[in-house]
């Protein structure tokens, strides 16, 4: 029997949380009779096993009967699974418990109960307002207007059919909102993710493009869920044109919106995630470190204060991982950094596939930057192959192009006087390829051209002399270029190498420069 099997049964039961398990066997145990034994025996082979491989569970289950007919309880079980799910989640989830009060009124309509019938969904009415529920208000107000009709308009008042007229046309007006916001952020997110923040004045009118639609929006001040997005949109989008202390205020406000107590259930957890990470990293870039911190130390509390799973999970885990990592590096604590990075790498080891290609190269990439950092270069390059290597990665992506050079400055380092020239080829290959050069790139990739063809020790010099005086002055002067320098200071590796000083010493002597200078 094939292997390549649809597996969506040991992926389902892969995907369960402990509490999620128990439940299930609690459940089917209550009458085991017949099958259902059988049911729980091979829920026990899949959530042990650590791949779905249809022949070895047949040689497990040798000689048993229900193999003869395994696609029906293949299929039985997976339904099992679902309704317990359905059941053990419907107290914890808003929405469902919604659903399932709507199919309650559903019955008692048909049952022609229609006072009971309306009065549960008056309820639901009630339930889904108060949590910002807009198209089960819509859902509702349908099933009410049946109930009018049904009662022939009889008992009805004009004032009624207003009411129920304008409750709909708001919560329409508030889909559309939501709707046309999120098309914004999807647009926003998609460019940001792929292009990285704007280094020239036309991709930062190509954001503006992207934005101003929000201009023609009523935005609803006093629904969460519309302003929420609408933060975390202008937040994104203002840190994409280089304007981190409004991207800042942006995230400000939707902190404030979800440490509200009677707002935080409204927002996803997800995003609340999201909204936390991104206030650490840039209150940390604008020198805010004591803000930065306790907004750490509440990221780090999350995962007690609300229910995870497993995807959850693992964003939290590459958020804080990649928030550490920054913080650290930043400040030039490569002994702290090489602690959280070989933890992490452990930890990804056991999420596998399951982490994102992309989320998984920004963490290889300052797994790099830590060893470049302990001088461990061998280790670096592998990390940066990994990244090269990967074919799930769009080429596109700015973190590739960062990658190139960085994978330049460990063959420097390495002395592979050899293969250098042929690195530096596919560099600039690359870079003609993606038509994305900006002077930054220029100035890197012509130094290298140059160290290449150098042999005297004066001339030597003299190239890292200016090379270290043209970051200097990219990082000072130009705000579109000096981005490059976020993703690794090339500026303080310059420098490390005109002045022959440890990287990690310049990068800390140059953080404490700066935290004086804001104290």
């Amino acid at each position: 029997m094939s292997n390549k099997v649809n597996q969506a049964l040991y992926d389902l039961v892969q995907s369960m949380t402990k509490s999620e398990k128990r439940y299930f066997k609690l459940i089917s145990t209550r009458h085991t009779i017949g099958e259902e034994n059988n049911y729980i025996r091979i829920f026990d082979y899949l959530d042990k096993s650590s791949a779905y491989n249809e022949d070895d569970l047949f040689k497990y289950f040798k000689n048993e009967s229900f193999l003869n007919r395994f696609s029906i309880t293949k299929k039985r079980l997976y339904n099992n699974i679902l309704s317990a799910l359905d059941a053990f989640h419907t107290t914890n989830s808003t929405e469902a418990q919604l659903y399932k009060m709507i199919h309650s009124a559903d019955i008692l309509y048909d049952k022609s109960l229609y006072d009971q019938s309306r009065r549960i969904l008056h309820s639901a009415e009630k339930l889904a307002v108060k949590n910002e529920l807009s198209a089960l208000v819509l859902i509702i107000a349908e099933k009410q207007k049946r109930l009018i009709e049904t009662a022939g308009y009889s008992a009805l008042e004009d004032s009624e059919i207003i009411i129920l007229t304008e409750k709909a046309c708001c919560h329409l007006n508030i889909i559309q909102t939501q709707e046309e916001l999120w098309a914004v952020k999807s647009r926003l997110f998609n460019t940001l993710s792929k292009k990285g923040v704007a280094r020239s004045i036309e991709e930062k009118n190509a954001y503006n493009a992207i934005v101003n639609p929000i201009e023609d929006l009523v935005i609803i001040d006093d629904n969460t869920h519309i302003m929420f997005l609408y933060n975390h949109i202008m937040s994104a989008y203002q840190y994409a044109i280089g304007n981190l202390k409004e991207s800042f205020d942006k995230l400000q406000n939707n902190l404030t919106l979800f440490n509200q107590k009677e707002k935080t259930h409204l927002i996803s957890p997800n995003h609340q995630i999201s909204t936390l990470t991104n206030a650490i990293y840039i209150s940390d870039k604008l020198g805010q470190h004591q803000a930065s911190k306790k907004i750490l130390q509440q990221l780090k509390g999350y995962s007690s204060e609300v229910a995870v799973n497993e995807d959850l999970e693992i964003k939290l885990f590459s958020s804080l991982t990649s928030i550490e990592l920054s913080m650290h590096l930043r400040a030039g604590s490569f002994e702290d950094a090489l602690l959280v990075a070989e933890y992490a790498a452990e930890k990804m080891n056991l999420y596998g596939d399951k982490i994102t290609p992309i989320r998984k190269a920004f963490l290889h990439f300052k797994f790099a930057v830590v060893y470049i950092g302990h001088g461990d270069f061998n280790s670096a390059l592998k990390f940066v192959n990994e990244i090269l290597n990967s074919p799930e990665i769009d080429k596109s992506e700015d973190i590739i192009g960062f990658t190139q050079l960085l994978d330049l400055l460990i063959h420097i380092e390495l002395r592979h006087n050899k293969l250098l020239p042929y690195t530096l080829k596919n560099a600039q290959r690359f870079f003609k390829t993606r038509n994305r050069l900006y002077h930054f790139e220029k100035i890197f990739l012509q130094f290298i051209a140059k160290l290449i063809k150098c042999d005297d020790y004066f001339d030597l010099q003299t190239l890292w002399e200016n090379l270290n005086n043209e970051l200097s002055s990219i990082s000072n002067d130009d705000i579109f270029e000096s981005i490059a320098l976020e993703y690794f200071d090339f500026q303080a590796w310059a420098e490390a190498k005109l002045k022959k000083k440890e990287f990690k010493l310049i990068v800390r002597e140059k953080y404490d420069r700066i935290t004086k200078t804001a104290c």
